[in-house]
């Protein structure tokens, strides 16, 4: 990519940049013992640490900067097709973060706030949620974040959790429910756990259910986009009740529920999220035929996920539309699948994807990572066909031992139809 690019700098970090003598310890082991750096080249590359020893002999010089400027790119998770860079600007995140710091507020409504937010952070951070959310909020704050470099570890994620009073948590529903399922982390202390956090894929009932009766904290859901920088609708911080939505749109956001031609649907159809407020992207860098196809002309950008919005003005949203089931000619919706399957005590993880049927268009296929290593097929087909109409029913069902993850650990059903 290098020599197709414009850039002037490259610089490469590693992870013991900034730790002295224990660093050159870390990056041998990260790269000899571990083997966690592949074989790489990068001709006239700059080391993080020279270009901090240059920089500091450097004086600042101001820059001239307006809300409108780029502040970056940040390029979408790719999980349903190419990865697209949606360009921020400063107003955009200047935005979301005043419209956050207002609803974050809610959360201490009723509760006393700490003199000092501890954000834990177990997501990466060029990842939209975590970039948003921690980095930003925790710093227009004053806040500490606890940084997790890898979360996949749960047992070392967990040795560290317990050292510290962690107020705020953002997570995804796999995080939650692989956390919950470690017996260290079941003996922590949560009495100052004021909020935790859940967006990047739906939240789950029963993962919801257990974290409350574990942590004394519920999940509250919101929801955004790399693309709404990212937050654009969150359920009320000092809500009692799990809504199964993602709440309402936050201070200045238009939401709207239409169909394939724009129009604007009545409360409680389904049809696709379109979202409009300062924290909408100006577009995709340098794809103007994607940014005519995602912002409409009067200035909503189209989610692609489909939803509707209830009489309380509570958004739900269904699926992602290029997940969509169809079978004989009706609309089925993996999430809602998936929902019903982890009410089974014996499964631990799963997806539901369409495959090719002669008879039916498609048919629902559910992967399942067990709990249980007794669980069999057709105890989870005798409980979906007790909690799902026919059509919805999984036709198939495979064990895996593991389900395909991004890196912030969403389940990729494009990887399970290949």
């Amino acid at each position: 990519m290098a020599a197709r690019t414009d850039l002037k700098h490259t610089v490469v970090a590693t992870m013991g940049d900034l730790l002295g003598l224990k660093g050159l310890i870390v990056n041998i082991v990260v790269r000899e013992v571990k083997k966690l750096v592949p074989a790489w080249s990068l001709p006239g590359h700059l080391s993080f640490k020279a270009v901090l020893a240059k920089g500091a002999g450097q004086a600042l010089k101001p820059v001239d900067v307006k809300p409108s400027d780029v502040a970056f790119l940040q390029y979408t998770g790719g999980t349903t097709g190419v990865s697209k860079g949606a360009t921020l600007t400063h107003s955009n995140l200047l935005s979301n973060m005043s419209q956050m710091g207002l609803w974050l507020e809610t959360a201490f409504l009723d509760k006393k706030r700490p003199d000092r937010l501890v954000f834990l952070c177990a997501l990466p951070l060029y990842h939209i949620f975590a970039l948003t959310v921690n980095s930003l909020m925790g710093l227009s704050t004053g806040g500490e974040n606890i940084l997790i470099p890898n979360p996949r570890d749960i047992p070392a994620f967990v040795k560290e959790l317990a050292k510290y009073k962690v107020n705020i948590f953002p997570g995804l529903n796999t995080l939650f429910n692989a956390l919950m399922n470690n017996a260290e982390f079941q003996k922590l202390d949560f009495s100052d756990l004021a909020l935790t956090f859940g967006g990047g894929m739906a939240v789950q009932r029963p993962v919801v259910e257990r974290w409350e009766k574990m942590t004394g904290s519920p999940i509250k859901e919101g929801y955004g986009l790399s693309e709404t920088s990212p937050v654009a609708t969150a359920n009320r911080l000092d809500g009692k009740e799990f809504t199964g939505t993602i709440g309402l749109p936050l201070p200045s956001t238009d939401v709207e529920i239409r169909d394939e031609d724009g129009n604007t649907l009545p409360l409680g159809d389904i049809g696709e999220i379109c979202i409009r407020g300062p924290q909408v992207m100006a577009g995709y860098w340098q794809r103007p035929d994607e940014t005519a196809k995602a912002i409409s002309a009067d200035g909503f950008f189209r989610s692609g996920d489909v939803g509707f919005m209830n009489p309380e003005g509570l958004v739900k949203i269904v699926d992602r539309k290029k997940d969509m089931i169809l079978v004989s000619g009706f609309n089925v919706f993996p999430n809602e699948i998936e929902e019903v399957a982890m009410t089974l005590a014996g499964i631990l993880e799963c997806a539901a994807i369409g495959v090719p049927d002669e008879h039916s268009g498609e048919a629902v296929k559910l992967f399942v990572v067990k709990k249980d290593p007794n669980l069999t097929e057709a105890e989870v087909k005798a409980h979906c066909a007790a909690n799902l109409t026919n059509y919805k029913r999984p036709r198939f069902v495979e064990f895996r031992t593991e389900l395909p993850k991004s890196n912030v650990g969403k389940i990729l059903r494009k990887d399970l139809r290949g």
